[in-house]
């Protein structure tokens, strides 16, 4: 488990972990560069390295990172098993796109609470207002 949650965390509408998870991975710019290209269709090994210009042990590592994560899945040809092809998790991309939904929903936004500090705090935005030259 992060050390960043803790029992006494907010509740979430979403899993922060597992997100958390699925983002670290997302977060490296070559890795989020080959999803985008899988989002676009079915690539096969060959077509990633033409591509993303890379090492082919290195497309191996980054797209493996994104199979553990379940984000990508991948096939061998049937015929000919040196051919790999590799596609987008479409259920993980639908579990990422619910969680971006229910984690940045805007009405999730609630007032402050004045449980500490003075009671009777007036917005920064209402003190601007009232300090107008006129």
């Amino acid at each position: 488990m992060l050390n960043y949650f803790s029992q006494s965390s907010p509740v979430s509408p979403v899993n922060l972990e597992a997100l958390a998870d699925r983002l670290k991975v997302l977060a490296e710019p070559k890795r989020l560069l080959i999803f985008n290209l899988l989002i676009e269709g079915v690539q096969c090994n060959c077509e990633l390295g033409d591509f993303l210009q890379m090492p082919p042990n290195l497309i191996s590592h980054h797209l493996g990172k994104l199979r553990v994560a379940g984000l990508v899945d991948v096939e061998r040809d049937a015929v000919d098993s040196r051919w790999v092809y590799y596609s987008v998790n479409r259920a993980a991309l639908d579990e990422l796109n619910a969680a971006f939904g229910a984690f940045f929903d805007p009405d999730r936004i609630k007032p402050r609470r004045s449980t500490c500090g003075p009671k009777d705090l007036v917005p920064i935005c209402e003190i601007a207002e009232t300090e107008k030259p006129v």
